[in-house]
């Protein structure tokens, strides 16, 4: 039976170590110059309904590193969801292509798209979720701590899909994540109550960043306005601006804590220059991590 990874929640506890083992080999490979091409004759169909430059440049170039080919369809290509059906254009690339990477809009074409689909189908971002970006963040973690026991991550800013995809991470590995957000930008509560029910990892929603950011390994934020949200933007950054990641708020934090941001960063808006370009930054170690994460994905999916 084909498999998908639309949540984090799809792949087991050990499933997750497993793709740890994987990504850091063929990483080892890449900066070896060892040719590791397992995909040879295999295609991905990459659907974007939302654009990014990460995404399309990881799956792409990482698609290319296993022997296999990517093929990009821009918003314009498909109209996914408005011009044709979620269903049929499932059905019709399964004919061609052996897995699809779809970055959505609505989580609810990312299931159907799953659900018509012959071949696997990998979320690579809906407004629910981003599984792929928190693989790559803690196999980063992994790589500096050389471990995940005792973590504690503390997410500065809005519980957005990144946080939601944190909180379905804490449903498979022991953590203590921590939220700090502003009244009315929660996660979403199914998630929540989720991870909170299957009790493996401690979780808490705080109103206070230094509180929250206090004894924390990890520090992590994202945007405060996403994709879509542009004309929200100037009511959040109000609420926002007590939750910005600064050197203010970084006193408050252990000498050693990491900073992590997903990117693209509003610089000066959740995070400063001073951070985010100073020696506790591992963004752009996390950055290049999400594209050999996510070879060891499709290598999963595809040859188990």
């Amino acid at each position: 039976m084909k498999r998908d990874f639309i949540h984090i929640t799809d792949f087991s506890s050990d499933e997750i170590h497993e793709i740890f083992a994987l990504t850091a080999k063929l990483k080892a490979y890449l900066k070896e110059g060892k040719e590791y091409i397992p995909l040879k004759g295999k295609n991905m169909a990459m659907i974007f309904a939302k654009p990014s430059a990460r995404t399309r440049i990881s799956f792409e170039t990482g698609m290319s590193q296993l022997g296999g080919h990517a093929i990009y369809l821009s918003p314009g290509d498909i109209g996914i969801g408005k011009r044709e059906a979620v269903k049929d254009i499932a059905r019709v690339i399964s004919r061609y292509d052996d897995i699809i990477m779809a970055r959505l809009f609505e989580h609810r074409h990312m299931l159907e798209l799953a659900e018509f689909a012959s071949v696997p189908v990998i979320n690579g971002l809906t407004n629910l979720n981003h599984p792929c970006q928190i693989m790559a963040d803690i196999f980063t973690i992994l790589e500096h701590r050389k471990h995940l026991n005792d973590l504690k991550v503390a997410f500065i800013g809005d519980g957005n899909n990144v946080a939601n995809s944190w909180i379905n991470l804490a449903a498979r590995l022991p953590m203590h994540f921590v939220l700090a957000s502003p009244g009315g930008y929660d996660p979403d509560p199914g998630i929540l109550n989720n991870a909170r029910n299957i009790g493996i990892s401690h979780i808490d929603i705080l109103r206070d960043p230094a509180e929250a950011v206090k004894d924390a390994d990890v520090i992590y934020t994202d945007v405060w306005a996403s994709m879509g949200q542009e004309s929200e933007m100037e009511q959040r950054r109000a609420d926002f601006i007590p939750f910005q990641i600064n050197s203010a708020l970084m006193k408050h934090a252990r000498k050693d804590a990491f900073v992590m941001h997903c990117l693209p960063a509003h610089r000066g808006d959740e995070i400063t220059d001073e951070v985010i370009d100073g020696p506790n930054s591992i963004v752009f170690d996390e950055a290049e991590n999400r594209m050999h994460v996510q070879k060891s994905i499709i290598v999963k999916l595809l040859l188990g």
